[in-house]
């Protein structure tokens, strides 16, 4: 039994519960010890209190005194599983399946059954349920998805929910478990929703043997928490919740509540939150084991409506508590009775039948609410899909949906094509939106300082300040002069200089005066034994296709909303135009991103290169950042490697290495929302480098990191190196302040300085000395005499001409968008170096490339237009 709290506190915490005050961890542990429903007892006084608060939640969203629920069909896709948790009667054994005369999976046919059966009766949400991986543990589950043609059974979901959608309507939502960041991208097309619970934060729960969740490598809290982080950082609509009563304390309840809040609040993807009681099951390990009693149960879901707050939604499933018991569960705040089927039973809970919904109906009557149905996706999402639901399953909902955003009630749900908007690639004419943008930013400039969503698409701006203040703190990250450390870091670089420790090269970012000086002159040495004296460049072109996004990279000034004045599209025409432009300038390569439009397709990209090489054969196509590559693999249901092999074949030849930031999630994700971690980075460039295009490698820097996570990156770039010998060269990117959003918030500090510029170049030439021989400079960003300063460091290329450089332009950058073969030069010039125009992969240009970029009608190509 838990340790009972003084009445006193009860009293005193439920004081504030009622004035509405927000309650700390502590007083929330106390009110789930309120009991008494007799008038004025603890827990009636609770109940009231929840109560006000969903009641002012449902006024303020324009629905008061309606709860709802989503008419549904369960499709049990598979009830094998590779976890273990000890009152599962769901999951079962390939030999029990065996002895029932039932495959692995449902079939196709067995899938469509069940959804046509159900769209009949007017179900518009097709629950998929099925157990976490079963082809890890069960070798009859990988056969039988071998013979299918699928290799996992997450790629046989997501072609069952294509087909639901096409033959039948209904709305898929997705409860496959774990997931991974990548999976949550091949799912989200497919999908109106997603869902997986919580259930709990007692971590020894799942360690410690006889518990629950041991031997359940699925059910780890970490683990489930980043799969809600991922969901949310990915736009998803997401359903979670908790199960009480398996072993947990009542700290931990308010923990795992207060877990789902926060990452609801930097979000904004929770759309409901499931208060499930455990039910004993026969035939568990924890048939024994006593059931929540009813009141400890309301008394959570009232604590957790008020934890929640009026926006959420609060859910508490029908058939698990008794009819007469569905008053109080309204009483405690509940505002969704979730998933209810007229056909198909609760496969999780099969000895709790669905209540009858006009008995639902008429319960919440008497509780003085209205029932209403609603979709797979909350209301919210579907008024305002823009980035929650992917362009190809938004017709569906938008088939289904009223005005409000709820179901339109006795509507049958009708299949429709799966496929991308008509309208999601301009072909030809002149695209959409501010096109000469590359051009005006330069001279008209941009229309205002942010997006128009700016103060939601982010997240949590307050929450990202808290946890960021160390980086605006104003210190500096130099050392003292004469530090010994440095010194000796000094020294040993000048016989090893790729051999120093981490704690050595973090020495050398501190280094300042005679140190620095010191540090940049050996890097500048070791430039020159490797690669000459010459300053290298590129003629190229860049082109950004568009600039409309939904990801929400916090530090990115470039990306719009597709209503936003600065928002564009480039036709198909109008980029083939751009390519003979610069081809007509000498240029001998195309350097193409753009942003992560949501009506983009994925073979878009396959287009663009195709569209590419149509127009100039004979230039060389770096394009498609590794965001791009799961852009594109997600919307084909193509792996990484098929999608970059077909890439190449149209006409990719080689990758640029951006997005990568800071390769350390801990930065990645207060410096954007909803872009790839690290290991799906490392995954993706590792994985164009095996196929045979080669990538540069970056990194941003000057903005909530530190110079140990510098280190760390650099390592990580050295370690790929090794193992593929890919990267082409290291590009430093000073973060551009002035306009970004994460400045703009007050998160991020106003970049590197001066003396942070010079010594990361050189730490950089040493560091990856032997692995990575060419280190280049932004002159975008750090203007001529920066750049001059860092050449004499360690750097050695220029990077390109550009030609148009919209992205660090629009956040403020003051260097133009535009080198001519002359200006890059006359840097080399300044500082008493020869300059050299290369390839992209650092050889000769033809004759005639260079004849044509030095030629009269070159020079005259060579400007923004």
């Amino acid at each position: 039994m838990p340790l009972l709290p003084a009445e006193s506190a009860v009293r005193r915490a439920l004081v504030r519960a009622e004035r509405g005050v927000t309650l700390d961890a502590v007083e929330a542990e106390t009110l789930l010890h309120a009991r008494g429903l007799g008038e004025g007892d603890p827990l009636d006084r609770l109940l009231a209190a929840a109560g006000r608060v969903r009641d002012a939640g449902l006024a303020s969203a324009g629905r008061p005194g309606v709860v709802t629920y989503s008419r549904k069909v369960f499709i049990p896709l598979t009830h094998l599983c590779r976890d273990r948790c000890h009152y599962c009667t769901f999951v079962t054994t390939p030999g029990q399946l065996r002895a029932a005369g039932r495959a692995p999976f449902l079939s196709p046919d067995e899938v469509l059954e069940i959804a046509r059966a159900g769209a009949a009766l007017g179900c518009k949400e097709a629950l998929f349920t099925l157990g976490d991986r079963p082809e890890d543990r069960w070798p009859v589950a990988a056969s039988w998805l071998e013979a299918h043609g699928f290799d996992s059974t997450l790629a046989y979901l997501r072609a069952m929910a294509i087909r639901v959608l096409e033959e039948t309507g209904l709305l898929p939502h997705l409860n496959p478990g774990v997931l991974s960041w990548e999976e949550i991208q091949r799912l989200k097309p497919v999908s109106a929703s997603m869902g997986m619970m919580l259930e709990t934060t007692a971590t020894r729960l799942w360690s410690q043997p006889g518990g629950p969740h041991f031997g359940s490598p699925d059910k780890e809290p970490a683990l489930r928490l980043r799969v809600l982080e991922d969901a949310g950082r990915s736009a998803v609509p997401f359903t979670t919740g908790v199960l009480l009563g398996i072993g947990e304390d009542y700290a931990e309840r308010v923990d795992a509540i207060r877990e789902i809040r926060a990452s609801a609040q930097r979000h904004g993807h929770v759309q409901e939150t499931i208060v499930q009681n455990f039910r004993a099951k026969p035939r568990t390990a924890m048939a024994a084991h006593d059931d929540l009693e009813l009141q400890e149960y309301v008394a959570a879901v009232a604590v957790t409506r008020l934890l929640l707050g009026p926006r959420a939604r609060v859910q508490a499933p029908p058939n698990l508590s008794d009819s007469t018991e569905l008053g109080l569960l309204l009483r405690a705040g509940v505002d969704d009775w979730g998933g209810v089927s007229p056909l198909t039973l609760d496969h999780v809970n099969p000895e709790r039948p669905w209540p009858n919904i006009d008995k639902l109906a008429a319960l919440s009557a008497e509780a003085g609410y209205t029932l209403r149905e609603r979709l797979a996706a909350q209301p919210p999402y579907v008024q305002q899909p823009e980035p929650w639901l992917d362009p190809r399953v938004r017709p569906h909902v938008s088939a289904l949906a009223g005005l409000d955003g709820l179901a339109v009630e006795g509507r049958i749900p009708v299949g429709l094509p799966w496929q991308e908007p008509d309208e999601a690639w301009v072909r030809s004419g002149p695209g959409v939106g501010r096109v000469d943008l590359h051009v005006e930013v330069d001279t008209v400039g941009r229309t205002g300082d942010r997006r128009s969503d700016f103060d939601a698409v982010y997240g949590d701006w307050a929450e990202l300040r808290d946890r960021t203040t160390a980086a605006r703190d104003g210190h500096s990250t130099a050392l003292a002069a004469g530090d010994r450390e440095v010194l000796a870091a000094l020294a040993h670089a000048e016989s090893d200089p790729a051999g120093l420790t981490d704690a050595e090269y973090l020495a050398l970012l501190g280094a300042d005066g005679t140190a620095l000086e010191h540090l940049c002159a050996l890097a500048d040495a070791v430039r020159a034994d490797v690669t000459g004296d010459d300053v290298t460049y590129v003629v190229n072109r860049n082109i950004n296709f568009t600039n409309v996004c939904y990801t929400g990279c916090r530090f990115c000034a470039f990306a719009q909303r597709r209503t936003d004045a600065d928002a564009y599209t480039l036709s198909m025409a109008q980029v083939g135009d751009r390519v003979d432009e610069a081809w007509a300038a000498g240029a001998s390569e195309i350097c193409m991103q753009g942003g992560i439009h949501p009506d983009l397709p994925g073979t878009a990209y396959l287009d663009l290169a195709r569209e590419v090489k149509r127009r100039q054969p004979g230039i060389h196509l770096h394009a498609f950042s590794p965001m791009e590559i799961v852009n594109g693999a997600a919307r084909t249901g193509l792996s990484f490697r098929d999608f970059l092999t077909a890439a190449k074949e149209a006409g990719l030849d080689s990758v640029p290495g951006t997005a990568a930031e800071i390769l350390d999630d801990d930065v990645r994700w207060v410096l954007t929302k909803g872009k790839l971690p690290t290991a799906t980075w490392l995954e993706i460039i590792g994985t164009a480098h095996e196929v045979g295009l080669p990538s540069t490698s970056t990194m941003m820097y000057g903005h909530v990191d530190t110079p140990a996570h510098w280190v760390a990156h650099l390592r990580t770039l050295a370690a790929l190196q090794d193992r593929t010998g890919g990267f082409t060269e290291f590009v430093l990117l000073p973060f551009v302040h002035h306009n970004s959003p994460i400045y703009l918030a007050g998160v991020a500090r106003p970049g590197p300085t001066v003396r942070e510029n010079r010594a990361v170049h050189a730490v950089a030439r040493l560091l990856l000395h032997g692995r990575i021989g060419n280190i280049q400079t932004s002159w975008v960003k750090l203007a001529d005499t920066g750049t001059k300063a860092v050449l004499q460091g360690g750097a050695n290329d220029l990077g390109g001409t550009l030609m148009e450089e919209t992205i660090s332009r629009m956040a403020g950058s003051e260097n133009g968008s535009l080198k001519t073969i002359a200006e890059l030069e006359a840097m080399a010039a300044a500082i008493g170096r020869p300059a050299r125009q290369r390839t992209t992969e650092y050889g000769t240009p033809s004759a005639e490339r260079i004849a044509t970029a030095r030629s009269d009608e070159g020079r005259r190509a060579l400007t923004l237009s």
